[in-house]
């Protein structure tokens, strides 16, 4: 995909340091072998550099010595991590004890490396739950200013070049929040722009999606997507978003000009905000499995400093890919 390569090319110019907490697991190294050999970003992995090199040995991966192998078990800066964390979290009773052991494990360690400047971003979850991969990058690392939500956003290659950005769409939110208020949709919104903007390179022409559109339909949800917009628009006054549109009308010109005349956004959107989780993640895919679309994310939005994660299902490209997207979000 020329997506993916663009991303790669950019990355290599400003490389960023990426932490891969799962140092230990076969697809994790085969991916971090790859990125070493492109050299498109410097990877830190964690885990014991014995069974690093014993791994990389074994299935045959020569890049591997490149990487900052890092042992939370055996951390010469064991102490210093323990301080800092005693220092973020003492207001939540964190004690040295307590930090202890959880600077010894390898997620709470990716964020308070990423926290000191030591790292740029963090990618995990090969083997690891969502829960277990954004819990500490909430508490340590923590929201963007004048941002309380973290979402996911899928940025969708569709085979129809006549909609979108020549066919490329970004849907938001797609994987972590469930039912957002209209604060957290507006925030939701404005994420899912600047996502359009640092991973796709286009203008984000944001369309706030429901069952109506300008008002066709009355209803609470659809309150919620019209007071969305209006929060987002302050939120971002640079960028051009509008609502409450019905998908047909943010997306076909002719539907966009007749429901919602005048709109900039109607029937040109290239970023398409959902009202919910859950027709988020139905929408996308949908898209994927019936128009053929390739579909890249889950990309978290939202974070102070980019932290994604993998399926655990995930194949060895997939890593790759995510590793030149956290990457070039670090990059912003």
């Amino acid at each position: 995909m020329d997506f993916v390569e663009n991303l790669k090319a950019r990355a290599k110019q400003n490389k960023k340091r990426i932490v891969l907490p799962e140092g230990y697991e076969e697809r994790t190294l085969r991916a971090a072998d790859q990125v070493l050999a492109e050299g498109f970003a410097d990877i830190i992995l964690m885990d014991n550099i014995d069974n690093v090199k014993a791994n990389a040995a074994k299935w045959g991966l020569k890049n591997i010595d490149k990487a900052t192998i890092i042992d939370p078990l055996n951390n010469p800066n064991k102490q210093k991590y323990i301080d800092q964390l005693v220092e973020l979290r003492k207001a939540k009773g964190m004690t040295p004890e307590k930090a202890r052991v959880l600077v010894e494990k390898s997620l709470f360690l990716a964020c308070l490396m990423i926290k000191a400047g030591e790292a740029d971003g963090e990618v995990a979850g090969a083997d690891n739950a969502t829960g277990d991969v954004l819990r500490p990058a909430l508490q340590l690392i923590k929201t963007k200013p004048g941002i309380s939500t973290v979402s996911g956003a899928f940025l969708m290659f569709t085979p129809k070049p006549e909609y979108g950005e020549n066919g490329v769409f970004v849907f938001a939110d797609c994987a972590v929040t469930p039912e957002p208020t209209a604060q957290q949709l507006a925030e939701i919104a404005v994420a899912a722009g600047n996502t359009a903007r640092v991973l796709g390179g286009f203008e984000p022409r944001v369309a706030m999606l429901s069952f109506s559109t300008k008002g066709s339909a009355q209803h609470e949800v659809v309150d919620k997507v019209v007071e969305a917009t209006k929060i987002a628009q302050e939120l971002a006054p640079d960028m051009a978003i509008d609502g409450e549109l019905q998908a047909d009308a943010a997306l076909v010109p002719s539907v966009g000009e007749k429901k919602a005349p005048g709109s900039k956004i109607a029937g040109h959107a290239n970023v398409l905000v959902f009202p919910t989780l859950e027709v988020g993640n139905i929408a996308y895919k949908l898209v994927q499995r019936l128009s053929g679309a390739e579909a890249l994310g889950p990309v978290l939005q939202g974070i102070a400093a980019p932290v994604n994660d993998l399926s655990r299902g995930c194949s060895v490209s997939d890593i790759v890919k995510m590793i030149a997207i956290t990457a070039n979000q670090a990059i912003g």
